[in-house]
């Protein structure tokens, strides 16, 4: 895993997550970073493929950049199915995160993104299946746990961290049974902490009014800092509720301060889930997110 440089006035640098400008594929993200004077990129893995893992590495190490975090594993906890399937489920969910691992490690990148699953059965972003899901969430985080437990040895061979990111609550039922900064705190507890962290997202934690006391408890767990803002009203589709930082109600500076007093000196990404930053022209995105970032994310110097 690649060291994190720590930026000179104290804190690590801007960072695009390739999420924010989601048409630009690994090859466009990575001269757009360095067109803007970026020093990281975050990644995922369906644009990872599509440009291929050994061009991806080679791109990012040409151009210079820190891979900030690769998005996304997770989904544990589909092995709460009853019998067969869910053992197949399980295994299957297990074989995927070693390879996101795995291509985490060639990537050095500085975490592999965790986004554990919703309930067993529930699809993300899907109506209720009539049969076959499973409504148990105790469960669905002691598989979490179970899955965690095979995992964090796997990555710590390898080098990489797995950060757990605790999701919004509106996203339990099918994307992450953690919902909070401190339940995905308790879990990581149980792991070397160079083997399993925590993400700190604004959009899923602004609300939580444990998240300054967990933040500090957290320390040197941390293994990302994500920004954007909360929208509100949320639309239609509540996963694109995410807006660019100052277009919502979040209070930015005191979580980064709260973040970086905890130790924390990796790279700030920007991930926006939004349709009309989508269809913006990516490069007034990153120039817009780069005057936000100092206007209204970092603390007042």
């Amino acid at each position: 895993m690649s060291e994190r440089s720590e930026g000179t006035d104290g804190h690590g640098s801007l960072s695009l997550n390739q999420w924010t400008t989601r048409r630009w594929s690994v090859a466009e993200a990575v001269d757009g970073c360095v067109r803007h004077g970026l020093e990281a990129v975050g990644l995922w893995r369906e644009k990872v493929a599509e440009q291929g893992l050994a061009e991806s590495v080679k791109l990012v190490r040409e151009a210079g950049l820190r891979v900030s975090s690769l998005c996304r594993g997770g989904f544990l906890t589909a092995g709460g199915l009853p019998g067969e399937e869910g053992r197949r489920a399980f295994a299957q969910a297990l074989e995927d995160n070693r390879r996101a691992i795995d291509e985490a490690a060639e990537l050095s990148a500085a975490c592999l993104v965790m986004v554990v699953g919703g309930l067993p059965g529930v699809k993300p972003g899907e109506a209720l299946p009539p049969s076959g899901f499973s409504r148990d969430v105790a469960g669905a985080r002691e598989r979490v746990a179970e899955a965690l437990a095979e995992l964090a040895p796997y990555a710590g061979e390898r080098g990489v961290k797995l950060a757990l990111e605790p999701l919004h609550p509106i996203y339990c039922p099918d994307r992450a049974v953690l919902s909070t900064l401190g339940q995905a705190l308790d879990l990581s507890l149980g792991h070397p902490e160079e083997q399993v962290g925590v993400v700190v997202d604004t959009f899923h934690v602004w609300w939580d009014p444990r998240v300054f006391e967990d933040i500090a408890r957290a320390g040197r767990r941390i293994a990302s800092y994500q920004v954007c803002d909360y929208l509100h009203p949320l639309p239609q589709d509540i996963l694109l509720g995410r807006g660019m930082m100052g277009d919502g109600v979040i209070d930015f500076r005191p979580i980064t301060q709260a973040v970086l007093d905890a130790g924390y000196a990796g790279d700030v990404e920007v991930e926006i889930f939004n349709a009309d930053v989508w269809a913006a022209d990516p490069d007034e995105v990153v120039a817009t997110m780069k005057t936000r970032y100092e206007d209204v994310v970092l603390p007042v110097r």
